[in-house]
């Protein structure tokens, strides 16, 4: 786990080379495949194609178990995304510190979030990039570190090919609403125990009562049953107010947020993370 850490400071291998990225290119075509025209039909195609991705992930994941430690450090970095998260909230951060709105609008949505970004003002810029920061801790850091810990690469790899296809797939439209629920039900059964995990530690390191407040009366305020942990915990730590338009506040007494809380919420998700890869790596040695 640390030799892929030090190895993710060097940035991301080429997309020829990485395997989410062949995790995607397979999602997509699966998705092309898809010729249902009932609910039952894509679901049943939607579940078989996400079937057949995991059992591809998980055995050529399981396929390392017996290499060098090494070897398998250096197979688990591409399936973190440490060094990306956060110099993109730090990008977001520059262009809002420097008055760029249009430009922090356009790093948001092409790093960090899916949703339309053109309408948005500083506030609701600086606040999405903070929920994407909480947010993707679990899902891009301490989850698949948790898959690795407990399972290996077999279970790493099966999780960010679960992750992966619930950020293609798992949206409520008329095309996935049927054929992407697998994969978005499975990507919310695996991150439950690391969103919690990410909360907690956020809460410790943060050392404030009113966030474990906040986070006790907020975190299923969101759609997902997962997100709104990590993220009520960061609004609770940082004083501020998340919310996106017509889903959901998070924290409805904090401050608006600005560009100078972005470094604050590196800075929290940071000492986050050191906690809990000291967790991760004291369970390690327990059961080695």
């Amino acid at each position: 786990m640390l030799l892929a850490l030090a190895l993710d400071t060097l940035g991301e291998p080429p997309a020829r080379l990485h395997p989410v990225v062949w995790m995607g290119h397979y999602l997509k075509w699966a998705r092309q495949q898809w010729r249902g025209s009932t609910p039952s039909l894509q679901l049943s195609e939607g579940t078989l194609t996400w079937v057949l991705g995991a059992g591809i992930s998980a055995a050529v994941g399981g396929q390392v178990r017996g290499l060098p430690w090494f070897v398998q450090g250096i197979l688990l970095k591409p399936l973190l995304a440490r060094q990306a998260l956060f110099d993109a909230v730090r990008e977001v951060h520059l262009a809002l510190a420097g008055d760029d709105l249009p430009e922090a609008r356009r790093l948001l949505s092409w790093h960090l979030v899916s949703r339309d970004t053109a309408e948005l003002s500083a506030a609701e810029v600086a606040g999405a990039a903070i929920e994407s920061l909480a947010e993707n801790l679990s899902d891009s850091l301490i989850a698949p570190l948790l898959a690795y810990r407990v399972g290996g690469l077999r279970l790493a790899a099966l999780y960010r090919y679960a992750n992966t296809a619930d950020a293609l797939w798992g949206y409520r439209t008329p095309e996935l609403e049927w054929a992407g629920k697998p994969a978005a039900r499975v990507d919310d059964l695996l991150n439950l125990a690391p969103a919690r995990l990410t909360a907690l530690c956020a809460l410790v390191v943060a050392g404030q009562p009113q966030a474990w407040r906040i986070w006790w009366r907020d975190r299923y305020a969101t759609t997902s049953p997962n997100a709104g942990h990590p993220m009520s915990a960061f609004a609770g730590a940082l004083g501020i107010r998340l919310d996106k338009r017509g889903v959901y506040t998070l924290n409805t007494a904090g401050r608006s947020p600005c560009a100078a809380d972005l470094p604050r919420a590196v800075q929290l998700a940071e000492r986050t993370f050191a906690l809990a890869l000291l967790m991760l790596l004291f369970q390690r040695q327990r059961c080695a």
